[in-house]
């Protein structure tokens, strides 16, 4: 019988509402999208990390990476060279000319390696640095089984970090780094990944970690490694490129060391989003306590915080706080 999935934020909602006498119900059968009840009856839904917070214009734009990337970059923001490419059937569809020949074409004007992503995916899934025509080839097809639009992109270097404002404030900030492994000299790579997933069901995250993931057998590949290699003691081991926490990547907080300039610019870019609540993805080429190049990698409508909660007791607090404000933000906005 298959397990069925617990959305992580209809349980933290269905604890907190009592603070303000609201009530959260649960779907049954599948967990994933709830129901508000407020103290005065008006009603609130939710699906998945998706609120009642944000104009539902505006988190169609952020959910579509090429459309936000081309507002935001026409305001003036940093944003990643790039180019969206369509599947076969899209192409014919309404007869566009951005076929796998021309995202070929494009990534060798760019150079290799390149970042292959979906336009509409989100926590990773699809993500992956590729190396050559080959590589960008299976990629393409494999976005295109589930999407018919994808990105190609010059990689950036840098800190990966994501910025949560809500209501013209900056809630929280953390560093995310890629899935790795830290070897022992004794167990292989596929033994520290179980290992790792062992933790991530004991501590309640719903992370799961796919064994098979192609991007992670290329990716120890260029390293001269595989799944049964047993890495030295001390070696970190990087397993995918993206570091989104729902891929089994790591976070450290960085909220209090932040320099204002990012806190800043997280908040224009939520408002000039037309966003109340938003994650802002940067990559910065240095460290977050100071000024330096960067861009914006994408922007989140939805941010999904059980991850960044799983930090610690503080960020635990900080996550209940916060979703906290939006039911009162909520209560009123359906008074």
């Amino acid at each position: 019988m298959m397990k069925k999935f617990v959305n992580p934020l209809g349980l933290l909602l269905k604890r907190i509402a009592p603070q303000i006498g609201a009530q959260v119900f649960l779907e049954e059968e599948w967990g994933v999208a709830g129901q508000i009840v407020f103290k005065n009856g008006t009603k609130s839904y939710f699906r998945y990390t998706t609120l009642d917070v944000n104009p539902m214009g505006a988190s169609a734009i952020a959910k579509d990476k090429g459309f936000a990337k081309y507002f935001m970059a026409r305001m003036g923001y940093p944003t990643v060279e790039g180019q969206t490419f369509y599947s076969p059937r899209w192409n014919k569809a309404i007869k566009g000319d951005r076929s796998l020949r021309e995202a070929r074409e494009y990534a060798m004007k760019l150079g290799y390696p390149v970042i292959v992503k979906p336009n509409a995916g989100s926590k990773g899934k699809g993500v992956a640095k590729v190396y050559s025509d080959d590589e960008l080839r299976v990629q393409l097809k494999e976005i295109f089984r589930d999407d018919n639009v994808a990105i190609v992109e010059r990689p950036v270097l840098g800190k990966d970090y994501r910025i949560v404002v809500l209501d013209g404030r900056v809630i929280s900030a953390y560093e995310r780094m890629p899935l790795k492994v830290v070897g022992d000299g004794v167990y292989s790579i596929y033994e520290l990944l179980n290992a790792k997933q062992e933790v991530f069901i004991r501590d309640e995250r719903d992370t799961v970690l796919l064994m098979d993931d192609d991007r992670m057998h290329h990716k120890l590949a260029r390293a001269g490694l595989s799944m049964q290699s047993v890495p030295e003691a001390g070696a970190h081991i990087f397993l995918l490129d993206n570091a989104n926490l729902s891929s089994g990547g790591d976070s450290r907080d960085v909220t209090h060391e932040m320099h204002a300039s990012y806190a800043s610019l997280a908040v224009r870019v939520t408002r000039d989003m037309g966003l109340r609540m938003c994650g802002v993805d940067l990559m910065i080429n240095g460290d977050i306590t100071r000024e330096a190049e960067h861009w914006i990698l994408e922007i989140n409508s939805a941010p999904g915080l059980d991850h960044y909660a799983h930090i610690g007791r503080e960020q635990e607090k900080i996550v209940e706080e916060l979703y906290l404000e939006v039911l009162k933000s909520l209560e009123k906005t359906h008074a």
